[in-house]
């Protein structure tokens, strides 16, 4: 069970409510039995009613121990003969229920053996009741309305303890199952994002590696009036410059999926690109106010990466919360670039659709993406809801003069 600020939660309530259903039921029928009736007084039947079904109202909070208590109380009861000849199977439903929670949340082979106890314990009491308790039963004065056999009982609680175990089983899989999936698609995300990370850099560098290469042949065909060291050291400028670019290529090309198309060079976004993501985020019903303070010129590493947390969080404003109002802002003062993004949320008043900043400590693949940017540099990332509605959005990225992190 698990408490919140002083309150129970649903399923606290709903465990209260299953246990009160289910000491009624074993309550009536200790007091209107099946079969011979109980040599205790018929006002007891409460009672026990009550305690055979405490432990499936607190059951999550301890569920090993509650499955200790309402197996041990169940027999017990049956030892003593305060139960329903004939219908002894209703003392250990609680057993039942807590079983199951047990199976769902504990090693199968922990449930397994608590199953076989169980079992084990029911079926002795069964056994010392219809030996030592019933033969000194009253008989009902009507026609049994279920037949008081060990047997039956046996089967009975044999059946439903099975049961309860196996879909507790099942339930622990598949929740484990998606817990293994969700890691491998947050995995898969960062893996993806990684790659097309190494692909812009692939066009930065190769595009700054190209004009060097330029910049360095030009400068070694018209040097015939400069030192002949000049001519050397351009030769291998150019030298150096060329195998560098090729390395870049064959290192980065093994990025690449098979599948992948080949791309043509385009020229990396940056700051003066911000402006049309803001356009276009305008024309999809959201009120941007951008404001950008840019002290200094950014390296194009560092000013593809805030183009591509803008974009990202821009587009979570959109697909999640629009149409509200987005305030972006962006510092650069030569030393950090410090980036927000907040919206105000739904002016519809509907909350934000699963993965406006995701579930779980790493939220989706979007809060993936600029995390994994962020982290680059050696900055810092957050992203969660504000308290007075809405989302935001807050990265720092440090770096140095040459565009690498600072």
């Amino acid at each position: 069970m698990q408490w919140t600020g002083g309150r129970l939660g649903g399923r606290d309530v709903t465990d209260a409510a299953v246990a009160v259903a289910v000491a009624l039921l074993i309550g009536y029928a200790i007091v209107d039995p099946p079969g011979p009736s109980s040599p205790w007084s018929a006002w007891s039947a409460w009672p026990v009613a009550a305690v055979l079904s405490l432990p499936i109202a607190v059951r999550r909070r301890r569920p090993r121990a509650m499955l200790a208590v309402a197996c041990a109380a169940g027999a017990g009861v049956t030892v003593a003969g305060a139960v329903a000849a004939g219908a002894i199977w209703l003392t250990f439903v609680p057993t039942v229920l807590v079983l199951y929670l047990v199976a769902a949340t504990a090693s199968i082979a922990w449930s397994a053996a608590a199953l076989a106890v169980c079992l084990s314990v029911a079926v002795t009491a069964i056994l010392i009741f219809y030996a030592q308790v019933f033969p000194g039963l009253a008989l009902a004065g009507a026609p049994s309305e279920m037949p008081a056999a060990w047997p039956i009982e046996i089967g009975t609680i044999g059946v439903l303890l099975t049961v309860a175990w196996a879909l507790g089983t099942a339930v622990r899989w598949k929740r484990d199952t998606t817990a293994r999936l969700v890691r491998h698609l947050a995995d898969a995300a960062v893996i993806d994002e990684r790659r097309r990370i190494a692909r812009e850099l692939h066009d930065v560098i190769g595009h700054s590696m190209s004009l060097i290469a330029v910049k360095a042949t030009v400068a070694n065909h018209v040097a015939d009036s400069r030192p002949q060291e000049v001519r050397a050291a351009l030769a291998v400028i150019e030298q150096t410059s060329r195998s560098t670019l090729t390395e870049i290529h064959r290192v980065l090309d093994l990025l690449r999926s098979d599948g992948d198309p080949r791309q043509d060079p385009v020229p990396a976004p940056g700051m003066a690109d911000l402006p049309e993501l803001a356009a276009h985020a305008r024309s999809a019903g959201v009120e941007v106010e951008l404001a950008v303070r840019e002290e200094a010129a950014l390296p194009a590493a560092v000013a593809m990466s805030v183009y591509r947390i803008v974009q990202q969080a821009l587009t979570n404003v959109v697909t999640h919360a629009g149409p509200t109002r987005c305030a972006v802002t962006v510092d650069v003062d030569g030393r950090e670039a410090v980036i927000e993004v907040v919206d105000d949320g739904s002016r519809h008043g509907r909350p934000p659709r699963p993965g406006h900043g995701g579930h779980g400590p790493n939220g989706g693949h979007g809060l993936i993406g600029m995390r994994e940017r962020t982290k680059m540099y050696g900055g810092t990332f957050d992203a969660g809801p504000r308290p007075e509605g809405g989302f935001r959005v807050s990265a720092r990225l440090p770096y140095a003069p040459d565009g690498t992190a600072a």
